[in-house]
């Protein structure tokens, strides 16, 4: 699930990400486990390179600016998939009483438009258990006025996407941790529509549940 639409089924999802000081980097990827886990010209798989440099103004706030670059290796572009997008962002971090508050601006260059995005996230220590339950929340809209690789006239999208859940991440040694987790995200308001053709609902809005169990090792 992405921002509220459906891109596959149950899938495995590695990356790898280093720090160092305010830079952040990323190679996130995404391959449904079965043929019948896949969405056509979604992942299959999907691989997105990403950066971030958080400038860090107090102790309770820092702007971030970033970058996603998403690539589908084996999008059907004569159907009117791209291969690649690119997405710059900015997003400003603010903490007050525990509570973390993410206004965030992405603007996809290639789908020409932007994303708004208001996240907020939450720490519940569990000492006993020697857990925590961290809490997310998303909301947010989008709208894309060239999606379909080809399209002429363009194909414009739009619509808002929400989701909750949490995550208890369970300590292994010093620098190895397994992370269980579980969403409920959906989408709604969702449109494609053509210059001069009527407006069709976005089938892939929907909402799911989604259960995750990662394993992570830092070094």
């Amino acid at each position: 699930m992405f921002r509220g639409s459906r891109l596959g089924g149950n899938s495995f999802e590695p990356s790898v990400t280093s720090t160092y000081g305010p830079w952040s980097f990323e190679v996130w990827a995404n391959d449904p486990i079965t043929n019948s886990d896949k969405v056509h010209g979604q992942s299959d798989p999907e691989i997105d390179p990403q950066a971030s440099y958080t400038y860090t103004i107090n102790d309770s706030l820092n702007l971030q600016p970033g970058f996603t670059w998403y690539t589908y290796l084996r999008a059907p572009t004569d159907q009117g998939f791209y291969r690649e997008t690119f997405e710059p962002n900015l997003a400003l971090n603010y903490t007050v009483q525990g509570v973390t508050l993410t206004p965030k601006i992405y603007y996809d260059v290639v789908l020409k438009g932007p994303t708004y995005e208001l996240d907020a996230a939450y720490t519940i220590p569990l000492k006993d258990l020697n857990t925590e339950i961290d809490l997310v929340g998303t909301v947010g809209t989008y709208l894309q006025t060239d999606v379909a690789n080809g399209s002429n006239p363009d194909t414009e999208t739009w619509g808002n996407y929400w989701l909750a859940g949490f995550t208890c991440p369970f300590s292994l040694t010093k620098s190895s941790k397994v992370i269980l987790g579980w969403s409920i995200t959906g989408g709604n308001g969702s449109y494609f529509e053509q210059v001069g053709v009527a407006k069709v609902p976005n089938t892939a809005a929907v909402t799911r549940g989604v259960f995750s169990a990662s394993y992570t090792y830092t070094f």
